[in-house]
């Protein structure tokens, strides 16, 4: 595979959790997209209950016994992300005619055809002489024999999976046109123990699950962490001898600061798109209203003024309006205004409780939660309130949060059937038929995704 670099770009960047160092040295080199003579193959991801795309996905070749199971794991991940997504279905290996070695000396399409294979990606691994693990690979579109795409990372060996993360976004980008998700993180609340002494800990884990770490200790009760669209960035309610105090935390630095105690909150602030900002909702003089903060001054400005519960509000992608959930038309229902507080109009209509709305990163869509007759819901409507589909539906469905590309959702469950985990995260995709249970050592609630890791 070697040869065949057109252009390179290179991304450098650092990542500190907790106590532990990561550091990624990321080169990312594009080898072709290539002018196809004929359409290449795609998929048209609006479409509900899709015929997932079979793709082989080889073992990555590597000369040395070390190389060649870094090229394996690698391999692994790819295909367990794009399985994951719905979208896409990995040919069993034993299937495969030709070796990774074959394929590297001589590609027969013929070979994969006769496997049903839609798209191949081939690589290659290499340990460098300063230790780093660099994976190459293409992805070619069997039916049309053509060349699609091709990449280079290169990355500290601990971070291999981040550069396996980095391939399946890059392929699910190139044969769907939207950009993936999969080198991101999700935070959440782990819990343990007995419903009367109930630990919650802040956790974070990739969204594979992988790379788990707790951020508190559970010394005290927290809740709702949310993500900056930015920046590797969380906000969260910590109660301190029962009193809610925000925390902001930066990821990156591990560094960790107060916004303040806010008396009457239940939600901890979401950050304005460009990250300087976040929305609150606190009570004042008995009344929940909303607040907005600017992260530099520390200044606050109130949004609301009504009699009524005003919380719950999410910015819109473009920063303009606001979303949130009030009761000031006598039950719970969804509101948008603009970002200065003014023009609020309720937007949800349909039978039912609304809450939770959290606008979509795309901007097309809003998620929410829904009760009616017992029931609940995770749904998504447009911005003017059309449109409405109810994705799923449980005993308990709560705090949806969406992915970056903004076509899946996580959200949390809680289960009463006999032998099942009570509280669950679980993933859903914008069709409503890829849902997904991500494997957590406990009990978890209240999920936020994080952007695309820089």
């Amino acid at each position: 595979m070697n040869g065949y670099t057109d252009k390179a770009t290179t991304a450098e960047g650092a990542s500190r959790l907790g106590r532990c160092v990561f550091l990624l040295a990321l080169a990312i080199l594009v080898l072709a997209f290539g002018a196809p003579a004929r359409a290449q193959l795609s998929i048209d991801i609006t479409r509900g209950s899709l015929e997932p795309t079979a793709i082989a996905i080889m073992d990555f070749y590597g000369v040395t016994p070390e190389a060649e199971q870094f090229g394996q794991d690698i391999a692994e991940v790819v295909a367990a992300d794009l399985e994951r997504s719905g979208l896409f279905r990995p040919i069993d290996s034993r299937a495969f005619i030709q070796s990774p070695e074959e394929v590297r000396m001589n590609l027969r399409f013929a070979d994969w055809k006769q496997v049903n294979a839609q798209a191949l990606v081939v690589g290659e691994v290499e340990i460098q002489g300063d230790g780093r693990v660099k994976a190459e690979f293409r992805l070619w579109d069997v039916f049309a024999e053509e060349h699609m795409l091709g990449m280079v990372f290169a990355t500290a060996s601990d971070l291999w999976r981040r550069a396996a993360h980095k391939i399946a976004d890059a392929i699910y980008e190139r044969l769907t046109g939207e950009s993936g998700y999969f080198d991101t993180r999700i935070v959440y609340v782990a819990e343990t123990g007995p419903a009367n002494e109930r630990v919650k800990r802040l956790a974070i884990m990739d969204q594979d699950g992988a790379n788990l770490h707790y951020l508190t200790d559970g010394e005290h009760l927290v809740l709702t962490p949310r993500f900056s669209t930015t920046a590797q960035e969380i906000t969260y309610l910590l109660y301190l001898y029962g009193e809610p105090r925000v925390y902001l935390l930066n990821i990156d630095t591990g560094q960790q600061e107060v916004l303040g105690n806010f008396p009457g909150m239940t939600f901890a602030p979401r950050f304005s798109p460009d990250g300087n900002k976040v929305l609150l909702t606190f009570a004042e003089d008995g009344n929940s209203e909303i607040y907005e903060m600017d992260l530099r001054t520390r200044q606050i400005e109130r949004l609301t003024y009504d009699a009524a519960i005003d919380t719950a509000p999410s910015y819109s992608p473009d920063g303009t309006r606001i979303v949130f959930e009030s009761d000031r038309g006598g039950s719970q229902q969804i509101y948008v205004m603009e970002a200065d507080g003014g023009n609020a109009h309720r937007i949800s209509f349909d039978k039912g409780r609304y809450g939770t709305p959290v606008w979509s990163p795309r901007g097309d869509l809003i998620a929410f939660t829904k009760s009616h007759k017992g029931r609940f819901y995770i749904g998504v409507m447009d911005p003017e309130g059309e449109e409405e589909r109810l994705l799923t539906q449980g005993f308990l469905v709560e705090g949806p949060s969406w992915a970056p590309n903004g076509r899946v959702l996580v959200f949390f469950r809680q289960n009463i059937g006999p032998g099942e985990r009570q509280t669950e995260l679980v993933t859903i995709d914008l069709t409503g038929y890829n849902e997904r249970v991500p494997v957590t050592p406990t009990e978890a609630s209240d999920p936020a995704w994080s952007p695309l890791i820089p």
